[in-house]
């Protein structure tokens, strides 16, 4: 339990002497994941408390309301505490001199993001459905707000103290509301942030922890957006540059860049998968490797559910057309001829449990064919595929540079 003279002491101490790191200490929250919803917690009374020209005991009274609903593991109370303690720091924050106050933002803006969602877990019904985590963002949008809007020279290496820019911030709050977006589904307001700070460069300038999280949500983004190149450029400097000791982070990556790879051509290997417990993706790189389209299909359908939570199942649907491709290449080696009769194709298929008829074929083949998968032309009237002599099959054709 927090001691109130205590917490007042460190606090007024912090703030004299304007200490990034005993700040953060100050405005860090407990962790109580095992919230519940009891009885209202004891609001604590405001007196003023004076550090030169700022009155800090706004934020000291909400700092103990939080702290007081975290310890009777009250959610929503909890929340409404820590949007108080954000509230009221945003407004020092914005008179306070230079960046010294930064660190303590970031960690509020953390504690905000993650208290809402514990609160949001415990809400009644549909229509309450991350209503905390709605208003959190207006919080972390007024913080970011103050620290891009600073006019002082921006150092990347310059120590937090009274005379840096708060611009030092900008990164982290970016990456706590690119996280809130994905989660309320917004993704059109990530523009937003992201013309700003790549102008001025902001996205180069942070921590390697705070690069690596804003290149994985770009990554997402662009993957959504249909740019696969610039999804899998990003994905891969967030997975090369990922923490070692962070397996958790780097398993969140290759969720994503991985459906990426099997689009453009480029399968993982099974040691990959087994390291890092991507168990779903084993079916479909097996299907993709044989041609097996039935493997494919199931390892879809079976993990169907979490591949929609994550956003990649119709990016894996499209990597069927690569799955065709290899079948049929697969048949063209058996056989060991240019000209292969439908009728060949077809039995493939039903040899895979999955029958097709011939016009079917014609249509895949059709579309293989249009998108350079498949070198050849088809005869209508014969019901007859003409594969090239010379590289029926480019690889330079699914393997994108």
């Amino acid at each position: 339990m927090v001691n109130n003279q205590t917490l007042r002491q460190e606090l007024q101490v912090a703030a004299q002497n304007h200490d990034p790191i005993a700040m953060v200490q100050v405005v860090k929250m407990p962790f109580m994941p095992n919230t519940k919803k009891g009885t209202r917690t004891q609001k604590h009374k405001q007196d003023a408390m004076m550090v030169g020209e700022t009155d800090y005991g706004g934020l000291l009274a909400a700092l103990l309301d939080a702290h007081s609903a975290a310890e009777a593991g009250h959610a929503d109370d909890w929340y409404g505490g820590q949007s108080s303690v954000h509230s009221n720091f945003n407004r020092i924050f914005g008179s306070s001199e230079g960046n010294w106050l930064v660190p303590s933002l970031i960690s509020i803006c953390k504690n905000t993001h993650r208290i809402a969602l514990l609160a949001d877990r415990g809400a009644d019904g549909p229509r309450h459905r991350n209503t905390n985590l709605q208003s959190a963002v207006q919080l972390l949008q007024d913080s970011y707000s103050k620290t891009f809007n600073d006019r002082t020279e921006y150092q990347p290496s310059a120590p937090f103290d009274t005379e840096g820019s708060k611009k030092a911030g900008v990164l982290a709050i970016v990456n706590e509301l690119f996280g809130m977006y994905f989660k309320l589904n917004i993704l059109r307001l990530c523009k937003n942030l992201i013309r700003p700070v790549e102008t001025r460069k902001l996205n180069e300038t942070g921590t390697m922890g705070q690069m690596v999280t804003y290149r994985y949500y770009i990554g997402r983004l662009n993957m959504f957006e249909d740019q696969h190149a610039l999804a899998e450029k990003n994905l891969d400097f967030a997975f090369l540059h990922c923490h070692q000791g962070s397996p958790k982070n780097k398993r969140c990556i290759l969720r994503y860049l991985i459906p990426i790879k099997l689009y453009r051509g480029r399968l993982p290997t099974m040691y990959l998968l087994e390291k890092y417990g991507l168990e779903e993706f084993k079916p479909l790189v097996d299907g993709l490797q044989k041609g097996d389209l039935r493997a494919f299909q199931d390892g879809l359908v079976r993990y169907q559910d979490r591949f929609i939570r994550q956003g990649t199942y119709l990016l894996l649907e499209k990597c069927k057309t690569v799955c065709y491709r290899n079948l049929f290449k697969r048949v063209h080696n058996i056989l060991d001829k240019h000209q292969i009769s439908l009728n060949h194709v077809a039995a493939a298929f039903k040899w895979l449990g999955l029958p097709i008829d011939l016009d079917e074929v014609e249509c895949i083949l059709a579309n293989l064919i249009f998108r350079g998968y498949v070198r050849g032309y088809l005869s209508h009237t014969k019901r007859v595929l003409v594969l090239s002599k010379r590289d029926p099959f480019p690889k330079s054709a699914i393997i994108a540079p």
